[in-house]
This record gives structure tokens, sequence and C-alpha cells, in this order.
């Protein structure tokens, strides 16, 4: 950077202190002074070309980072919050194009919206999508592009100041991602036998042990047929289902007494058990919105005379999107990479979802408006569209 810095003065000199050359120095010192602005031009274009020359660089970046909109999966870690996690990459990305930190306090003013779906568990990882609603109007550095979540009417309105060059049609696709949500997800699920948990995996505090010596591989293998196809299942009390508009796993924290909410509908694709080493099992599931892989795990446990708890938990696919082949790891939470993972995955998403440009003759000022689908207390933790 200092380097970049120096070569900047010097070629910024070269341009306002010109110092006039005496016929009598002749050609050589005219070769020098050619010499100097040829390495200090040099110097720029090496530090532009490494990204260290920020003030060349900053305004286009931001610019397309504006220009971003669509759906794309990220690879969550073991441990961060899917919302930590977001406004991890909303931090990353709006310091790489040069803009302000946003104050999450004040969601309505922030420039840069994108919206995650599917929560994860902190102790979970795996696929996570998240909605970019990014919008890029003539000159960035002007005009503030405002992308606005009303949390009382579930409302979404982006409004673009003056004129524009795209508007993003990002009301359906709110809804093609509430559809993902509802769709089909896949996990790599580690259970441990003998130990039951109030969160039902090993975050929780330990509330029961029993034997489990004598449980077999075909033990665990003859019952998944009964917790596959069209079933019934009892959500945890540990979950973000709500009691009088606050979630129970709050109450819980708070030591209040909370009741299980009524069975409800869910759908396993498939369920397979990959390996049995006492006392830990290993299920592949394939299952729909609103399905808790902590009850499942418990409930197997409770059908072989045991107890069980997650140990460890993996979504290696929601929607189209597979952790292998679409997740983005941090170290490609970039502006370019983004763009280029949005232009691959917007191909297996329906056509619902493409980008569309507002004709220039409809107006100077616009303002979208649209439903902001968010799934019922019917649905799980998992499948909940939040955006920040």
């Amino acid at each position: 950077m200092a380097a970049a810095e120096a070569a900047v003065g010097s070629s910024s000199s070269l341009k306002t202190d010109t110092v006039p050359v005496p016929e009598s120095a002749g050609t050589a010192a005219a070769t020098a002074a050619t010499s100097s602005a040829t390495a200090a031009a040099a110097a720029v274009a090496a530090a532009v070309r490494t990204g260290s020359e920020a003030r060349v660089s900053k305004p286009a970046l931001a610019t397309k980072l504006l220009s971003l909109s669509g759906v794309f999966a990220v690879h969550k870690p073991k441990g961060p919050t899917s919302a930590e996690l977001l406004n991890r990459l909303k931090e990353k990305l709006l310091a790489e194009a040069g803009m302000p930190s946003p104050e999450w306090t004040k969601r309505k003013k922030q420039t840069l919206k994108i919206g995650h779906g599917g929560t994860l568990d902190s102790a979970a990882r795996g696929v996570l999508d998240f909605l970019a609603c990014m919008t890029s109007s003539t000159d960035w550095s002007n005009r503030s592009p405002q992308i606005m979540l009303d949390m009382c009417s579930f409302q979404l309105y982006i409004h673009i100041p003056g004129n524009y060059d795209q508007l993003v049609g990002i009301g359906k696709g709110t809804k093609m991602l509430t559809n993902m949500l509802s769709g089909s997800k896949r996990y790599i699920a580690i259970g441990e036998l003998g130990k039951a948990t109030d969160t039902l995996d090993s975050t929780g505090k330990v509330t029961e042990e029993k034997p489990y010596d004598k449980i077999t591989q075909e033990d665990i293998e003859g019952i998944l047929q009964k917790f596959t196809g069209n079933i019934m299942q009892v959500p945890p009390l540990y979950s973000a289902l709500k009691k009088d508009g606050q979630r129970l796993s709050t109450l819980m924290k708070r030591g209040e007494a909370v009741e299980a909410k009524p069975a409800r509908p869910v759908t396993v694709y498939s369920l397979s058990l990959q390996k049995f080493q006492p006392p830990f099992f290993t299920l592949d599931v394939e299952c729909g919105g609103g399905f808790y892989i902590r009850s499942l795990v418990s409930d197997i446990g409770k059908e072989l005379s045991s107890c069980a708890n997650v140990l460890e938990l993996t979504r290696t696919k929601q929607g189209p999107f597979t952790l292998e082949e679409h997740a983005l790891p941090e170290d490609k939470w970039t502006i370019d990479d983004i763009a280029q993972s949005l232009e691959h995955c917007s191909s297996l998403l329906p056509g619902e979802l493409a980008l569309k440009k507002s004709k220039p003759e409809e107006s100077n000022e616009q303002m979208l408006s649209c439903e902001y689908i968010s799934l019922n207390e019917t649905k799980g933790e998992d499948d909940v569209i939040k955006t920040f």
C-alpha cells in the first residue's frame, strides 16, 4: 500500500509541479523525467491491478455491487447464527466497495439489502440461501437507492430516487425463495444414543440418560420406515415457533414453562442409515419444509427404547443448490465471485426469477411493492425468510 501511495504522489507531482528543464541540460534530463513518469505510471497501474489503489477501483466496485440481484448460496460454518453470517457477508462486501458499514439498528436506511432463507441453527453447518435485493442508480455516490422492509405489514419496498439503470423484479424473486424453502432439503445428521437434552442437540443440558448397548444397526434400519413419507411430527420446545408473540426458545432461556406445540404434518422423501458406531449413528435425510431433524433424531431414540440428540448437522442441499457445487466459502465472498455465482445459480431457477429491466419511459421515480411471504407457525424455524 505504501508503494502504491508513493506512486500516486509521484504521479501527481509530475502533473502539477512541472519544472522547466534548461536547454543546457539537454536530452539526459528530459530522458530522466520521462523515465520517472513512466515508472510512476507503471506503479499506479500495478497497484490498480492488485487492488491496492482504492481510489480508482472503489466507485466501479460499488456500482457493480449495487447492480447485483438474485439468489445465491453460501457455506455456513458451525458457530455463527444465520443472521450473524449475513451481517458478516454484508460488511465484507461494503468494505470491498468502499461503502460505509451499515448500522444494524437502522435497517430501513441501509443501501444494501440481502435476505436469507432456511435458517440454520448456530451449531449446524451447510447450504444457506441468500436473496440479494440490490439495485443501482445512475450515480451511486449522489443517489441512495433504498430497499425497505416493513416488518409490521410484511411488505418489501424498493425505492430508487431519480433516474435509474435497472429495477430488480424482487417480488417474484421473494416468492420464489419462499417456494424453495417449502421444497426439499437434504441433511447429514449424526445422532448420539443414550442422551437426551433440553434443546434436542449437543448444545443443550442433558435431561435424561438411558442404556443403548443392546441397540443394533438392524434395529435402527428396521424403524426408519416409520419416519418416512407423510408423517406427523411434534416440533422441539426449543425453536423459533412462538407463544404470545415470543419465541419458545426465548421463553425457555428465561426459565419460563413452555408447552409443546401439537404435532403437524411433515414430509420425509428419503431416510437412510449411513453409519452406525455406537453410540453414534449417521442419517441421510431428504425432507420438505417445516421438518425438524432434531425431533427426528429424538423420536428415533425413543422408538428404540432409549434416547438421542443431534451431535452434528450439515445441510447438503437446499432447493436446487448443493453444498459441494454451489455454496460459496467465506474466502469467496467477493463482489466478483458472488456475481459469477448469481449468474450460475440463475440457470437453476425457474423463469419467474429472471431479472427484468424497466423501460426508461415508464417513470423517473419508481416504487415497487411486493408481498413479503413468510411461512406461518405451522412451519419450522428453518423456513423463515429474513431480510436485514
